[in-house]
């Protein structure tokens, strides 16, 4: 991601934290990338009990006026405003401590007990360390050693 980009992120964070406080929304991620033939902002809300497609729709047209008046994007631009969805991605900290015993899939960087990849019910979040049950085996994954993490369909 150039420094550009982050700037980009940094600045739409900026102005949409006190909307999002203001309706008791968490920011779950903001997305600025090139797809296909233009850029994409692509912002993910949650809150208690879930979020709706009114809610969705909503904010971005709050944002999108922000956004407007701000001049914070160069050109032209498509602003998505979505649920992290039932596979959310886990990024922050209080993601593994929010969704402790659900079913989760964790990349790791390197080898961690000669793998790489954990499908299994994450058991605890304690000293940023994950405990993930699988067959009945815990493995202990270090926060900084996490490249990527999701929940996973639980049947």
């Amino acid at each position: 991601m150039s420094s550009l980009d982050q700037k980009v992120i940094d600045s739409v964070r900026e102005i949409l934290d006190p909307l999002l406080q203001e309706e008791d929304f968490e920011l779950v991620d903001i997305e600025y990338r090139r797809e296909g033939q233009g850029w994409i902002l692509r912002i993910y809300i949650d809150k208690d009990g879930g979020v709706t497609v009114e809610d969705c729709a909503r904010i971005s047209r709050e944002l999108g006026v922000l956004l407007d008046v701000n001049d914070i994007i160069p050109g032209k631009y498509n602003l998505e405003v979505s649920s992290p969805g039932l596979t959310r991605a886990l990024k922050k900290v209080r993601d593994f401590e929010k969704f402790k015993g659900k079913l989760v899939k964790i990349k790791t960087k390197t080898d961690i007990q000669e793998r790489r990849i954990f499908i299994g019910r994450l058991l605890d979040f304690v000293g940023n360390v994950a405990s993930v049950e699988i067959d009945e085996r815990i493995f202990f994954i270090p926060y900084d050693e996490i490249e990527r993490a999701n929940l996973e369909l639980d049947f």
